[in-house]
């Protein structure tokens, strides 16, 4: 019975989010909402960018229907703690979503999406959601309660940006967080934890939709979507807010397994490719939040890779990473320091040997003919 809620969740957020979509379609299509086109992009044509609009209202409505079937046939019994938690979540899913509407309809200051990051990422701890235990990470264990919670702070609100960041390329960003879902959903069902794994697996609903659209639609068909601030910001948040609850437990125990570096291998890549085109805009002086084409997708396409291929290479790379972690702690060792050594040394080690290897060229991304005149065929 509990399986059959699960997959009954994941059926019907898909279906509800493909309905959203659609209707997003059509009012983008009449009000003329569409991303711009300029060089740093790597599209061209009139598409709109408010898609990631489908998936909060997905992502809620499910999961209180499921919540209530539930309880009603007394399925399982739940856990107000871990209730409290999910509404906490839904709540600051709440106000990054309204706030990338905002920015993606007529723009916000970035110091002003770090301030609803904050306080959404603040709305965790509340209910006692945060890391309590580093399990050896950097030679730490049990955290006093006021670093655990301002280190939660922070790795929310970096992962948050991290997703927001990547999103550059059509499906890096949904694939990303339908991997991670998808993970932590199989983590815990092995834990035997109901609610987030309904809710991991209509996030997967939700997004798979999207996601075909979003990579395989035709722009000159009007059946090509993005996700926007909207979307990114709040699969960010979905993202962190499972890892931190998979790595939570009693607060002067390991997370499950003793697995922490586990709970945040899926979002490794997208961590790790903030850190790198900061350090390259810190290196070259330029601003920290300045957006440019450093991101892992610009660089494998300027090494003449196409969309399709670089995409399913960055998939590939963050399975790999989930793998390789979870190989190594369980079967060889549980060092999470030398790991995640491993870890950088493996992804930024190969980026430049893929650079040697392969002679880069520069792929023009700028639009074949004016926007003026797009807008015009149009």
């Amino acid at each position: 019975m509990k399986l059959l809620c699960v997959f009954i969740a994941f059926v019907l957020s898909f279906f509800i989010g493909q309905s959203i979509v659609i209707k997003l379609y059509v009012f983008s299509y009449r009000r003329r909402l569409f991303d711009s086109v300029d060089a740093r992009k790597t599209h061209t044509g009139l598409i709109p960018r408010i898609g990631g609009m489908a998936f909060l209202p997905t992502q809620c409505s499910i999961f209180l229907l499921i919540i209530i079937i539930l309880r009603h046939f007394n399925v399982i019994q739940v856990d107000y703690q871990v209730l409290s938690q999910f509404l906490l979540l839904i709540m600051g899913l709440g106000i990054l979503f309204v706030t990338g509407i905002v920015d993606d309809f007529v723009g916000v200051y970035y110091k002003w999406k770090f301030a609803a990051q904050f306080v959404a990422a603040l709305l965790l701890p509340i209910t006692g959601l945060w890391i309590h235990h580093l399990d050896g990470l950097l030679w730490m264990t049990v955290l006093p309660g006021w670093f655990g919670i301002l280190l939660t702070i922070c790795v929310v609100v970096f992962i948050i940006n991290a997703f927001n960041m990547i999103d550059g390329l059509d499906g890096l960003c949904s694939g990303l967080t339908i991997l991670a879902c998808t993970v932590f959903g199989t983590l815990f069902f092995r834990h035997e934890s109901w609610l987030p794994v309904i809710f991991s697996f209509i996030t997967v609903g939700a997004l798979a939709p999207f996601f075909y659209y979003n990579v395989y639609g035709k722009t000159k068909r009007k059946r090509r979507i993005f996700m926007g601030d909207t979307g990114s910001m709040t699969l960010g948040l979905t993202v962190a807010f499972l890892a931190i609850r998979y790595t939570s437990g009693d607060p002067s125990e390991p997370s499950p397994d003793g697995n922490l570096l586990v709970a945040f291998s899926p979002v490794l890549v997208p961590m790790f490719d903030v850190v790198r085109v900061v350090a390259i805009r810190f290196i070259n002086r330029k601003p920290l939040f300045l957006p440019d084409k450093e991101h892992i997708h610009h660089y494998f396409l300027r090494l003449g890779f196409s969309k399709t291929t670089t995409l399913f290479s960055i998939l590939g790379i963050a399975f790999g990473f989930i793998v390789f972690n979870m190989c190594l702690s369980r079967f060889v060792f549980n060092n999470h320091n030398i790991i995640l050594i491993l870890d950088a040394i493996i992804y930024f080690g190969g980026l430049w040997l893929l650079g040697r290897v392969k002679h880069p060229r520069v792929e023009s991304v700028t639009p074949e003919v004016p926007i003026e005149s797009i807008q015009h065929e149009d």
